[in-house]
């Protein structure tokens, strides 16, 4: 097939376009896993440096909570833990969510419907280029997961939370 200079010329630019808007969106993703949202580890009551979260948490909890990552879905057994009790930070043990407002979403992670009073902080998160709101810890800063809209009454969300941020408390 007979290809002129000008249609490979075109190809040639759109090849071109295709690769930077590609390397365009790693980069952006890049810099915001960085430092995905801008604010400084001071603006939090526990301040450690990343050697002392290391010592502190085991290597999954430290990419969870300190890198912004994710735990593998249907991996933690908190995600079927339906006893009586809280559930803590396992960075800095403050109380987040109590066993009263767990749900099973279905969705492979623990899920709850509201966070306990002054326990989480959220800010938007961009890193798979579409918006949503990350939860954290509000003491240490910890990634937590995600909150959506759509859970069940009372709220209508779903903190959708990794299973290896959390400690559970029975009682």
């Amino acid at each position: 097939m007979y290809e002129s200079p000008n249609d490979r010329t075109m190809k040639r630019r759109y090849f071109v376009q295709a690769g930077l808007a590609l390397a365009g969106t790693v980069w952006v993703s890049h810099t915001l896993r960085q430092n995905p949202k801008n604010m400084p580890e001071r603006s939090f009551e526990i301040i450690k440096t990343e050697t002392e979260w290391r010592n502190l948490l085991t290597p999954e909890q430290f990419y969870v909570l300190r890198k912004h990552g994710t735990e593998r879905a249907g991996t933690s057994p908190l995600d079927k833990q339906y006893s009586k009790g809280s559930y803590v930070c396992a960075a800095c043990k403050l109380p987040l969510f109590t066993s009263e407002t767990k749900f099973n979403s279905g969705t492979g992670w623990p899920s709850f419907h509201t966070p306990i009073a002054n326990a989480i902080a959220t800010s938007p998160d961009y890193t798979i280029s579409i918006a949503r709101t990350e939860v954290h810890c509000r003491r240490c800063g910890g990634h937590l997961g995600h909150v959506f809209q759509d859970g069940p009454r009372p709220t209508g969300k779903r903190y959708c939370i990794n299973g290896i941020a959390l400690d559970f408390i029975a009682g």
